[in-house]
């Protein structure tokens, strides 16, 4: 195997990954693990992904219709915690664990959370910067 390439430059790292110039916010996280799949989980990705382009909030290639210097990156992962009560949802930094997220909630959580700073509290299970707060008390 070759030996990888360190880059130090940063207008060549700029070119590889355009995305180190993205004033990059939030980040959300959709589980579509097994148990989450099982409850419509790509939908909901799906969905997160619909607005968030439309929007021109979701950084990332041109080529697949995202802004190279967008604010939300959307990350499917594998399990967040919550697969067996439905499709779970994180938002980082601010540690928001949202649970049960059906498609038709996307829209709330992208406008109210990610654009105007506010918790969607009927879907939020528990804040990561509560348990660290009450861990450090």
């Amino acid at each position: 195997m070759a030996k990888p390439k360190f880059i130090t430059d940063r207008e060549e790292l700029e070119k590889l990954a355009p995305m180190l110039k993205a004033p990059i916010r939030k980040q959300v996280f959709v589980c579509t693990g097994k148990s989450c799949s099982a409850v419509g989980a790509q939908e909901v990705m799906s969905e997160f992904n619909r607005i968030l382009v439309e929007k021109g909030l979701r950084q990332g290639k041109e080529t697949k219709g995202r802004n190279p210097v967008g604010e939300i990156l959307l990350t499917e992962c594998h399990s967040i915690g919550f697969c067996t009560i439905g499709t779970a949802v994180m938002v980082h930094p601010d540690g928001t664990l949202y649970g049960q997220v059906m498609p038709k909630d996307a829209a709330e959580i992208v406008e109210e959370h990610l654009e105007k700073g506010n918790v969607v509290e009927r879907l939020a299970l528990m804040r990561l910067d509560t348990v660290r707060e009450d861990v450090n008390a």
